[in-house]
Parts: structure tokens; C-alpha cells; sequence
């Protein structure tokens, strides 16, 4: 590898060249049945006991970002089941830092963009997801900074009006509740969840708006 590690190609994105053995030997087998993304890794984690294992571990982390947006922590997580030493995971995670090709930021900022459109996820729930994925607090924070109030209330309303229909042989407070329930577990708070409902009942033209209070 060269004076820079070797891992950063031209426009940012490094080149996958063929495996080569190196001097320094590593235990990076993977299990063959492992699920999920980057299942081909095992190939390239058993090509032999002598195999360099920061090559190993530069190309286990190219054939997952390929894949998907990876952060930090999934990545290094991967590198740890396939039994790359922790000083090659680090060299490699390090450097795919440096040149961008690990960006926890980016990362938190694009998933809170798409869940929230795609799902209609709310903070609270954008944010234990993030977690999960090893997100920084102080990325993921400002990630959820960029859902504003505004927005979220406006996705919940999408919500409850896609699913009043359903739900229009139940009494009022049983509306309440289901719909309620069914924004509480996309991550809404309690009162912004109710509030939203109610204001959805009361269009259909139930002006009175006290038998739904909780």
C-alpha cells in the first residue's frame, strides 16, 4: 500500500484491485451463511491465511459500501465478525474517514430524510434508530435538528388521513385510540399524536370535540 494506505482512487472513490498476499497473516474467516448485505465478503475473507489483513479489511469495507451508506460503527462491526484484527480495522476505518467514504453525518442526515418520507417516522423514533446504527450523538442531533416541527406535524396529518377510513365503522374514542396508537409507534408524541387525530375527526364534521378527550 502506498504512503496514503492505498485507499483513496481517483474522485474520492478507491479502486477494488484483485486480492495479493501479504507478509503479515490474519484470521478473517466468515461464516458462509450470514445474512444480509455483504454476504460476498466471505469470499474475499477466506482467500488464504497469509492474505494482508488491512487489504482484507479495505475490501470488506468497499464491497459493503457498494452495497449501502455504511457507518462507522456497522462497518467496524462487520470487520470484527470476520475476525479482522482491531489494529487493520482501524488503519482502514481511519482512512475511509479521511477521504470521505465514511461519513456518520451524512449518513444520519440522509437516513432521517428518507425514513421520514418513506415511512413517516417521527424524531423520537428516527433517533433510537440512528442509535442502532452507531450514530454519533452530536451527528445524529443535528440530523434530527433538520426535521422541523412544521414538517412533522404535516407528515402525521398525511398519516391519520390515510387511515380514516379504515377505521370508520369504530366508534370515535376507539378512532382516537387506534389512530393514536398507530402514531405513537412511528415515534409522535402523545399530544401532538391525539391532537392531530381529534383535528382529523372533527372535519369529517364532529364539531364537538369533547368525547374524544383521553
Amino acid at each position: 500500500m502506498g504512503a496514503d494506505g492505498g485507499l483513496a482512487g481517483q474522485g474520492g472513490r478507491p479502486p477494488v484491485p484483485p486480492g495479493r498476499p501479504g507478509r503479515r497473516s490474519a484470521s478473517v474467516g466468515g461464516s458462509e451463511h450470514e445474512p444480509g448485505p455483504g454476504r460476498g465478503d466471505d469470499r474475499l475473507a477466506g482467500e488464504g491465511p497469509d492474505a494482508d489483513p488491512v487489504e482484507v479489511a479495505r475490501l470488506i469495507c468497499l464491497r459493503q459500501l457498494e452495497t449501502a451508506p455504511r457507518t462507522r460503527s456497522q462497518l467496524a462491526g462487520v470487520l470484527a465478525r470476520k475476525h479482522v484484527p482491531d489494529d487493520a480495522a482501524q488503519v482502514v476505518l481511519d482512512r475511509f474517514t479521511e477521504v470521505g467514504l465514511i461519513d456518520d453525518g451524512a449518513f444520519a442526515r440522509g437516513w432521517v430524510e428518507s425514513r421520514h418520507r418513506s415511512r413517516g417516522l417521527a424524531g423520537r423514533a428516527l433517533s433510537q434508530e440512528l442509535r442502532q446504527r452507531g450514530v454519533p450523538g452530536p451527528e445524529a442531533a443535528q440530523a434530527l435538528a433538520e426535521l422541523d416541527p412544521v414538517t412533522e406535524r404535516a407528515t402525521a396529518r398525511r398519516l391519520v388521513d390515510r387511515k380514516l377510513a379504515s377505521t370508520q365503522r369504530l366508534d370515535p374514542a376507539a378512532r382516537l385510540r387506534r389512530l393514536g396508537g398507530m402514531l405513537a409507534r412511528k415515534g409522535y408524541p402523545a399530544g401532538l399524536a391525539y391532537e392531530v387525530v381529534r383535528e382529523a375527526l372533527r372535519a369529517e364534521g364532529l364539531l364537538d370535540g369533547s368525547e374524544f378527550e383521553a
